[in-house]
């Protein structure tokens, strides 16, 4: 188990990178995560809910994912509130208070045991990440994703921490004095993450951790960003606003509060074509060559903060001054005539206007569609593949002629077409498609004198490699190799 001294010091990378090695080394690994808390999902090929970054790790261990990895998924729908997901499936939504009483928390518990027990029946080793700090002792009684589940696993415990934050000393000295004694013998091994500078620097203070933990420091991982692996959250979004290039095509993602499957956009990053900033700026849309409305956990409380904060009249703006328009899954929701919560599955607010760009209005349901699709975009060749994540169902207004942006291959349709310049759809990841990207591209290539034959499947694999090569440059694989191997005494 990868367990960290807090969030974002990077568990979820850390372990990606040893799904590749063990992979390499000719074992059969497998992700798992009890508990994962992220807007950030992804569909199993049996068309069930789990963590995008398991199934980022499942990709790099060369295995489909599985809801096994990631029985539990928390998907914030408010400040208070998150839709639970259990295996694969929702369950309803719940408030932070009521999820961590203890009453009913073995009946999960249960099923997360269950989980890694059918993993691990199947995949060896199995690569187990925890979730923000491995010593929230306030939250132990009810903590199913970090030592409790060391312990039920019989799992070595590495300790990571995040050297570029400060405070290393203290924060990996006071999380292993906060563990019971049963707790600390499980911990095996310290990595120190994100270091910038001259290792060698560092070397005195390896010596002071191994005296003051007793157990030894595996290995620093510098700090790179020449690595791209999918990110799990989207803190760092913000940060990829920059202004648009004269010599590419300037693709803005609409920057949500409830932004939701960001992935869908990595591919942009890569394409020598496009240059993608994230905004929510009205001065920087405007220049804007391809406005993207990704997906939203929460559709209407997103478009009305557009419509408060002037976003949506630039959208609509930037449109009639030629801009391309796209939403995928909530974006595709807010690009019509209106949006409805008969329900109240979002909130109080039941109808609420749409961007009126596209002649559809969407019905906020009970029921969540998740599935893999194939399709082809209308009219063209080739089949690509992506998933759907919803819980609407966006239908024509009356007398509209039909015009679908993909025909999926079991006859259904898909999104709507109005004009190669304004378009919407459910499925996820069809950006990950040269075929799809180069139809969004095509009136605008004229900005842009490079041609691309990016490979996104086959840069994610290189990617991967990198990450693994990574981890054998700077992490004392033979000693991981054996206290992975030592009986316990």
């Amino acid at each position: 188990m990868f367990a960290g001294t807090g969030s974002d010091v990077g568990k979820s990378i850390i372990a990606t990178a040893f799904c590749r090695v063990f992979k390499q080394d000719g074992y059969i690994p497998a992700p798992f995560k009890a508990q994962n808390m992220a807007l950030n999902s992804f569909v199993t090929p049996e068309g069930l809910e789990i963590g995008r970054a398991q199934a980022v790790q499942a990709e790099a261990a060369g295995i489909p994912c599985h809801t096994d990895m990631n029985p539990v998924l928390l998907k914030p729908s408010s400040e208070h509130t998150s839709q639970v997901v259990l295996n694969g499936v929702p369950t309803g939504n719940k408030d932070a208070y009521e999820y961590f009483r203890k009453e009913g928390r073995e009946e999960l518990r249960k099923e997360v045991y269950a989980a890694y027990d059918r993993l691990s029946q199947r995949f060896n080793p199995i690569v187990l990440e925890g979730a923000g700090s491995l010593a929230e002792i306030n939250l132990r009684d009810t903590d199913l994703v970090n030592m409790p589940m060391a312990m039920y696993a019989g799992a070595d415990v590495i300790l990571v921490g995040d050297i570029d934050r400060g405070g290393i000393f203290a924060s990996i000295y006071g999380s292993l004095l906060l563990l019971s004694p049963e707790e600390r013998k499980r911990v095996k091994g310290i990595i120190i993450n994100k270091f910038r500078g001259d290792i060698r620097l560092f070397e005195p203070g390896i010596k002071i951790l191994e005296e003051l933990c007793k157990i030894p420091v595996l290995g620093v991982l510098p700090y790179f960003k020449d690595i791209y692996i999918e990110e799990e959250d989207s803190v760092a979004l913000a940060a990829k606003s920059l202004h648009a290039q004269k010599d590419k095509i300037n693709v803005a993602v609409v920057l949500l509060r409830h932004l939701s499957n960001f992935t869908d956009f990595n591919v942009l990053e890569q394409d020598p074509r496009v240059h993608l900033f994230y905004t929510n700026n009205v001065d920087e849309l405007k220049n804007a060559d391809i406005i993207l409305l990704p997906g939203s956990k929460n559709t209407i409380n997103d478009l009305l903060e557009l419509r408060r904060n002037g976003v949506a009249q630039a959208i609509l703006r930037a449109h009639r001054k030629g801009s391309t328009i796209m939403g995928i899954c909530g974006g595709y929701q807010m690009m019509g005539q209106q949006i409805r919560d008969p329900f109240n599955m979002e909130g109080e607010i039941e109808v609420l206007p749409g961007l009126g760009l596209l002649p559809t209005i969407t019905e906020i349901g009970k029921e969540k569609v998740t599935r893999q699709v194939e399709f082809s975009l209308n009219g063209r060749r080739g089949i690509m593949k992506g998933y759907e994540i919803h819980m609407g169902r966006t239908l024509l207004l009356e007398n509209t002629t039909a015009s679908p942006l993909n025909q999926l291959s079991n006859g259904e349709t898909d999104g709507f077409l109005l004009s190669p310049t304004c378009m919407g759809t459910y499925i996820h990841g069809i950006l990950d498609n040269p075929l799809f990207i180069d139809f969004l591209l095509e009136p605008h290539l004229k900005k842009s004198n490079v041609e691309s034959t990016f490979d996104y499947n086959k840069f994610k694999e290189e990617q991967y490699d990198k990450l693994a090569e990574l981890i054998r440059s700077h992490i004392n694989l033979p000693l991981v190799y054996e206290i992975l191997t030592k009986e316990d005494d």
